[in-house]
C-alpha cells in the first residue's frame, strides 16, 4: 500500500457502516463475511473511528501458569509496533470460554496509548472502564469483568477469531459504534473515494424523502437512480482494485 498514513487518514473520515457498504460492492468477499458479529461491541461508542493494523495474540486467565512473564509479553508485543506501516490495533482472542477474567484494563491501555496504538479488540472482557475512557482509546469487547485472574498471552502473531471474524497479523481494521470490520489491503486505497461516492448516491434518496414531495412512484424512481449509481461505482471500484493488484 502506497502512502499508508494518507489512506488511514482518509478511512477515519467515514463510519464503519459506510465502509462496509463500500466493501460489499467490491465483490471481493461475501456480503456476510469480513465483520465481527453482535458479540463484539464498542465500549466507548462516542469515539471517532478506529483504523489500524492488527497485532494479534491469544489470551488466557483460567489457571495459574509457571514462568510466564505477563508484562514481558506486553513489552515484546509493543516492540513489534514499529514494524507496521501504521498504528497498531492490539487484538486478543480469549481462549477461555466463557471468559474467566478481563483481558485488559488501565495499565495495558495506557501502554498502548504511549506506543501510539489506534485501539484494542478482544473477544473477551474489559475492566477499569472509567480510567480507560479518559484515555480516549477505542476498545471493543464482549463484556466487562472486574478481575484479571491468571492473565497471560500464550501465543503471539497468530490468526485469531473475534466475534466470528478471522483476523490475521497485519490485517487492516476499521471500527466504531457500528461494529468492527477488516478491509482488504488491495481495496483500502480506494475505499475513502468510494465512500464519498456512495454517500452521494444515498443522499439522492435521503434528500428526496425529506423534500416533502415524495410519493411511492417518485420514491421508486429515485431508488432506481441510486441503484444505477451504485452499480456504476462498484464497477469502477473493481477496476481500480484490479489495477492495483
Amino acid at each position: 500500500m502506497k502512502n499508508p498514513m494518507a489512506v488511514l487518514d482518509g478511512l477515519k473520515r467515514f463510519d464503519t457502516a459506510t465502509v462496509c457498504n463500500v466493501l460489499e460492492i467490491t465483490g471481493l468477499r461475501s456480503k456476510t463475511e469480513g465483520y465481527a458479529d453482535a458479540r463484539i461491541k464498542a465500549l466507548f461508542p462516542q469515539l471517532p473511528p478506529m483504523v489500524g493494523f492488527a497485532v494479534t495474540a491469544a489470551f488466557r486467565a483460567c489457571e495459574a501458569t509457571k514462568g510466564v512473564p505477563v508484562y514481558q509479553s506486553l513489552v515484546d508485543q509493543v516492540t513489534t509496533f514499529e514494524n507496521l506501516p501504521g498504528p497498531a490495533v492490539a487484538v486478543f482472542q480469549d481462549l477461555d470460554d466463557p471468559p474467566t477474567a478481563a483481558t485488559f484494563g488501565e495499565v495495558m491501555c495506557t501502554t498502548y496509548v504511549t506506543f501510539k496504538a489506534a485501539g484494542l479488540v478482544t473477544s473477551g472482557c474489559a475492566r477499569d472502564l472509567p480510567q480507560v475512557e479518559r484515555l480516549n482509546f477505542p476498545c471493543f469487547a464482549s463484556g466487562v469483568m472486574a478481575a484479571h485472574g491468571y492473565c497471560h498471552m500464550p501465543f503471539h502473531g497468530i490468526p485469531v477469531r473475534i466475534g466470528g471474524l478471522v483476523i490475521h497479523p497485519g490485517d487492516l481494521l476499521h471500527g466504531d459504534a457500528n461494529g468492527l470490520t477488516s478491509i482488504p489491503l488491495a481495496a483500502a486505497p480506494f475505499v475513502p473515494w468510494a465512500c464519498e461516492r456512495y454517500m452521494e448516491a444515498e443522499a439522492l434518496v435521503m434528500n428526496h424523502l425529506k423534500s416533502g414531495f415524495a410519493t411511492p412512484k417518485t420514491y421508486g424512481e429515485v431508488m432506481g437512480q441510486m441503484r444505477q449509481m451504485l452499480e456504476k461505482l462498484g464497477e469502477e471500484l473493481r477496476q481500480k482494485i484490479a489495477g492495483e493488484t
